[in-house]
């Protein structure tokens, strides 16, 4: 399965954050904290280059607690402010403003002392489609200003927002890149949602959500569904899931498609727990 989604208004997108970039003072760059490397564009790298950033780890609540302790201390290793967030219910939303002052400390004490009154921090919201831009733009607003959904594109054009006196936010639509140079990112990115499901085949991507399962949450994967062990054979599990849960054709035959429905819904609405689908030591090149 080859996964690609760069619909024309990303395109657009990406030339209109270069052009509106001398207009902010920060970046609030969102990821999603269950896979914080494969939901970073690694292009706003390219477009952003040195402008100050906090990296937001949005839907914290949905990612492995000890997971997002060590993703937060690999950005700070790099120097790049991180802070986990769950913008759905409103959690760390006052931790951003003060991140922001902390980020830019210097650049206003060098106004101050030149007797000038910082005007309201201007910062641009970039992320990947269905990071939870919308959500959290209404959660720093208080009221319902930017359109929110929950599935990938809803955001289509750059919008002004003013949280207080404080801040104005200019959110962007989400942005994928052109071509994921790993399958393995494009792979995360459609169990957690960023990809519309009717690019994607299904069960494919269960073969892999199992995988990952069996490696990383074993026993919530046995005891999720009765599984007394884990056979190597990935359509064994497919098919005790399948008679467990009663995804039968007629004549009693595994329907493979409905299973497939059934382990993606369940990993996305958190029948599994918490889960995080990469580590910092994922990405960790030992170069002894």
């Amino acid at each position: 399965m080859t996964i690609q989604w760069f619909p024309g208004h990303m395109a657009k997108a990406r030339r209109e954050v270069t052009e509106k970039l001398k207009l902010v003072d920060i970046i609030f760059e969102l990821v999603d904290a269950r896979i914080p490397y494969s939901s970073r564009n690694p292009m706003i790298d390219e477009i952003i280059q040195h402008k100050p950033r906090l990296v937001l780890l949005n839907k914290a609540d949905m990612a492995d607690k000890e997971a997002t302790r060590e993703w937060i201390a690999f950005f700070a290793e790099k120097g790049i402010k991180a802070l986990a967030i769950n913008s759905q219910a409103g959690e760390g939303m006052r931790d951003i403003a003060q991140a922001s002052q902390e980020i830019l400390k210097e650049k206003l004490d060098r106004l101050r002392a030149k007797g000038v009154n910082p005007r309201a921090t201007r910062a641009m919201i970039v992320g990947i489609p269905n990071a939870g831009k919308s959500t959290l733009i209404n959660r720093l607003a208080k009221k319902n200003i930017a359109k929110t959904g929950n599935t990938p594109g809803v955001t289509k054009a750059q919008q002004w927002i003013k949280v207080g006196k404080e801040m104005d936010l200019l959110d962007t639509p989400g942005i994928l890149w052109p071509k994921f140079e790993d399958q393995e990112v494009g792979r995360k990115l459609a169990i957690t949602g960023a990809i519309k499901d009717t690019l994607l085949n299904l069960q494919e991507l269960t073969v892999y959500s199992l995988r990952f399962l069996e490696r990383a949450y074993p026993e919530r994967l046995k005891e999720r569904y009765q599984l007394d062990s884990l056979p190597e054979n990935v359509v064994e599990i497919f098919d005790q899931i399948g008679i467990f849960r009663g995804c039968l054709m007629a004549g009693g035959m595994v329907d493979y498609d409905k299973v497939s429905e059934l382990v993606i819904k369940e990993i996305r609405s958190e029948k599994f727990g918490r889960l995080t689908f990469e580590r910092p030591a994922d990405f960790i090149v030992d170069k002894e």
